[in-house]
């Protein structure tokens, strides 16, 4: 199989996985405006008789956010889902160095779809604890962080320097045609049955993660490409072996318990110089046949052959500041994720599937700038003058935006 192919295979495989993860984020945020709203507005069921919704103002909205403080209540699911992602983030990557990225990626994207399959299971068997619904949302978040690392590092593992900007913006839009998809399918069920809306991408999300498992190649050298071909230094997996020169000496399986590798001696996990060699830059990856725990080294190392620690991170020139940028545009991105169609819906005299479907106008936004903010950074090769102009222009944009009502 051509390294293309597989350099194909990979955008689209890792592509589809996060856009189901993003399709599995979506649905609370359609969903809340029929957990809670004016029941005097909406049009009474078969078997409802008038004085029994008279008697009950709030027998169209779903206990526990029946109350007056159900803002607070979806307020603090969205805190429950986020504060574990971003804790569960640093965990994540640090998992990520050190195991396949193949089943990383399934697994996460299967225990994902699973808990969202849960949330719309609390209607089906009339579930109506808070902290079910903060349960799952916790724990949705934890394998949620998955994701980005996963799909990252089998990107950048492929794909060399050269035009990154452009093939990053393109395969970027995953984040808004997850968002479109995920607001599509649950707008389509909210009104009728608002648990499918949470089951359809459930179940999606854990078809596509079997998917990936069968499919994916997380890297060149499990099929004997070397990155020389992708526009990087050749790199081998840990149980390769490799010349400190041009060629490969040996594809097949080698013997675990006493590889070379370069100018170098590896037992298990141990790395030691043969005498008389040159300095020979190698990095060794963890594969399938790795150690799921014990010392392992990954594709981001130190001078010392470590992987790279939290403060070797932020030592790294651009960090701080390109973290501070993307702290505050997720401020407000997920703000809209989350909370744009339940405004529409009260800003305007439309109901929840035409909110929702309305909002997916962000998103459409989402994927036009990701690849022109690509395109701009490789044509002019600055990426961070193109970041800070297109967040300057979003400054006014959401500024203005509670100003404009929508017809």
């Amino acid at each position: 199989m051509h390294r293309n192919s597989y350099k194909f295979s990979v955008l689209a495989l890792t592509y589809i996985a996060y856009c189901c993860y993003h399709l599995t984020r979506k649905p609370i945020s359609v969903v809340k405006s029929v957990l809670h709203r004016n029941c005097s507005t909406v049009a009474l069921p078969k078997g409802v008789l008038l004085s029994e919704a008279i008697d009950n103002s709030t027998w169209c909205d779903y206990p526990p956010f029946d109350g007056p403080n159900s803002a607070a209540l979806f307020g603090t699911l969205d805190s429950a889902f986020l504060f574990c992602y971003a804790a569960a983030m640093f965990m994540s990557g640090f998992i990520a160095e050190r195991v396949s990225l193949r089943y990383f990626l399934t697994f996460g994207m299967l225990f994902s779809g699973i808990f969202c399959y849960l949330f719309g299971l609390a209607k089906t068997y009339n579930v109506h604890s808070m902290s079910y619904f903060v349960f799952v949302q916790a724990m949705a978040g934890i394998f949620q962080t998955t994701g980005w690392p996963g799909v990252v590092t089998v990107v950048g593992r492929w794909f060399g320097k050269a035009k990154r900007g452009l093939i990053f913006g393109i395969w970027n839009s995953h984040t808004s045609i997850g968002n479109i998809f995920g607001s599509l399918i649950a707008a389509k069920y909210v009104e009728s049955d608002w648990s499918k809306s949470f089951i359809m991408p459930g179940l999606i999300m854990g078809i596509c993660g079997f998917i990936l498992f069968l499919f994916l190649v997380d890297s060149p050298d499990s099929v004997g490409i070397g990155e020389r071909h992708l526009g990087e230094p050749r790199r081998r997996d840990q149980y390769s072996r490799v010349e400190s020169n041009d060629s490969i000496t040996d594809d097949s399986e080698p013997d675990d318990t006493d590889i070379v590798v370069g100018e170098q001696e590896v037992s298990g996990n141990i790395v030691r110089p043969l005498r008389g060699s040159i300095n020979t830059e190698v990095t060794m990856r963890a594969n399938e046949r790795s150690p799921m725990l014990g010392s392992s080294t990954s594709s981001f190392e130190s001078k010392s052959g470590d992987a790279i620690g939290f403060m070797g991170a932020l030592r790294i020139p651009g960090v701080v500041e390109f973290s501070l940028c993307l702290f505050f545009s997720k401020l407000v991105s997920y703000t809209f994720l989350y909370w744009l169609p339940l405004y529409i819906q009260s800003s305007t005299t439309l109901g929840a599937e035409l909110s929702a479907d309305l909002s997916t106008l962000f998103d459409v936004g989402g994927i036009i700038g990701a690849i022109a903010a690509g395109v701009l950074s490789d044509y002019t090769n600055m990426p961070a003058s193109t970041c800070t102009g297109m967040l300057a222009v979003t400054a006014p944009m959401v500024s203005y935006h509670p100003m404009f009502s929508v017809c």
